[in-house]
């Protein structure tokens, strides 16, 4: 079987959190070839480009739901020690810049 097209594959990864259709930083990273925490420190180093709207950490509560609906690991068995962000479609196109500039400077 063939390679996913990356248009389906975003579509698959989308989600909808507080009423808004976001993609998780795992997801963005495996889309831009970077590792999750490569990602998350870029963003962190320029928080101030990436205002509530672009961006948010889920609440712990969102987190359980998450593993529910699609079964990611539970902490202290292969899974993250922090919640994941995520990114509205505002945010995925900041995150853009943001990894390129980041990566050049790397």
């Amino acid at each position: 079987m063939g390679e996913v097209a990356p248009a389906t594959r975003i579509e698959n990864a989308i989600l909808l959190i507080r009423g808004q259709k976001v993609l998780l930083d795992a997801d963005l990273a495996a889309l831009y070839g970077v590792e999750t925490k490569v990602l998350v420190k870029a963003v962190k180093r320029n928080a101030e480009r990436f205002p509530g709207d672009f961006m948010f950490q889920l609440l712990p509560k969102e987190v359980a739901r998450l593993r529910f609906q699609i079964g990611t690991s539970k902490r202290g068995r292969g899974g993250r020690r922090y919640a994941p962000y995520a990114f509205t479609e505002q945010g995925g196109a900041m995150l853009s810049g943001v990894l390129r500039s980041w990566m050049d400077n790397v």
